[in-house]
């Protein structure tokens, strides 16, 4: 059996490092702050939008290349991958949650039960439960990794793989309007309720079924990409075109999203960010994108370190923000907010050369005694 090749896409590292920044700028809102976060991170939501079509594309492309090449998937090497990648930084965080309170940048915790088995993001109540409660994201990519390469096992059994792209402009319709059917059920009945807020979160925000659209879109993109020489081609001709409308469409989807938890915002909001960001992560494979070819050790090395800033993140600031209290440096100062950044790198440095690097020399290991 011939082994797929994967080809290397430098502009997506930028596009990671992109996300990351967004959401620790989200994200720091919750802490002290400057001024200025408020204003140019009230976007930084769609951090984890961005992170999503890129988990559907690269995911995607590698079990469709792997089709390409033997007709089958397997699965014991595709979940092994997964796990080693994911399991190890995750466990540490959880480890660091649950042990140590200190770290928890809130009071209360979800269930154990509920991080373990990546269904945190179902009901997740932010009044009363909003320790890690980034985690959702997490839940929903996992779901995705388990649940995709089984539904492209049942395509590849009645040899219906062509059908595939009719399945995703279904469940992009079906995703949008459970959270046409979420809003009317949920949000309109309480829309003069304080908490309302903490409802769309609950109900809309969360939820995998209401939050499919980025992921459906870097399937979409990679299906194309893998299986159609015209789209290709077209990819490969127009990258700085594809960038630049990647960016009209985010910059109108952030209109649409103003308010993040309005009905259009909720409704069409999450779809057009994912569209946007979809075109830009096309503009980032493409040969005649300056992204493709722009290499910079900066973005290479963070997006390296984003899975790992992003678990741990809010306790590191956290933690940080207490330290520099006691030492009478003000909480809410530029210096502050660069301390804590830094040291989510920093930490997240240590984590990749202490527990991701061994973890993926034993999954190696692994797949080599397999193979």
């Amino acid at each position: 059996m011939n082994s797929p090749t994967t080809e290397k896409f430098l502009g997506l590292d930028h596009l990671r490092t992109l996300a990351i920044i967004m959401v620790l700028v989200y994200h720091y809102r919750m802490f002290a702050h400057p001024e200025w976060v408020d204003k140019y991170g009230q976007f930084g939501w769609t951090g984890v939008d961005l992170f999503f079509v890129l988990s559907g594309f690269l995911i995607s492309k590698q079990l469709f290349e792997q089709l390409k090449c033997s007709n089958k998937i397997c699965l014991k090497e595709f979940y092994t991958k997964r796990f080693f990648r994911i399991i190890p930084p995750y466990a540490l965080t959880l480890i660091l949650y649950f042990s140590f309170p200190l770290f928890r940048e809130r009071e209360a915790l979800p269930s154990f039960w509920k991080f373990i088995t990546f269904t945190q993001n179902i009901e997740l109540d932010l009044l009363r439960f909003g320790t890690f409660s980034h985690a959702w994201s997490l839940c929903i990519e996992e779901q995705f990794y388990f649940l995709f390469p089984l539904f492209l096992l049942l395509f590849i059994k009645f040899q219906k793989l062509h059908t595939i792209k009719y399945f995703l402009f279904s469940l992009l319709f079906v995703t949008i309007l459970l959270r046409i059917i979420s809003w009317e059920l949920f949000i309109v009945p309480n829309q003069n309720a304080d908490n309302v807020w903490r409802i769309w979160y609950m109900k809309i925000y969360y939820p995998t079924y209401t939050r499919l659209d980025g992921l459906v879109t870097g399937i979409g993109i990679a299906y194309f990409y893998e299986y159609s020489s015209c789209f290709k081609k077209f990819i490969n001709s127009n990258g700085n075109l594809l960038f630049l409308s990647g960016l009209v469409v985010v910059s109108f989807s952030f209109w649409i999203c103003s308010n993040q938890t309005s009905q259009s915002a909720s409704i069409v909001g999450f779809t057009l960010v994912s569209i946007g960001f979809g075109l830009i992560v096309m503009s980032a494979v493409s040969k005649s994108c300056f992204l493709y070819h722009s290499k910079s050790i900066l973005s290479a090395r963070l997006a390296s370190l984003s899975f790992s800033i992003y678990l741990t993140h809010k306790g590191i600031i956290h933690l940080t923000q207490m330290a520099l209290e006691k030492l009478n440096i003000g909480k809410d100062g530029q210096i502050t907010l660069l301390i804590c950044f830094i040291n989510c790198i920093i930490i997240s440095y240590f984590i990749k050369h202490l527990i991701e690097n061994p973890s993926s020399k034993i999954k190696n290991y692994i797949l080599k005694i397999k193979s």
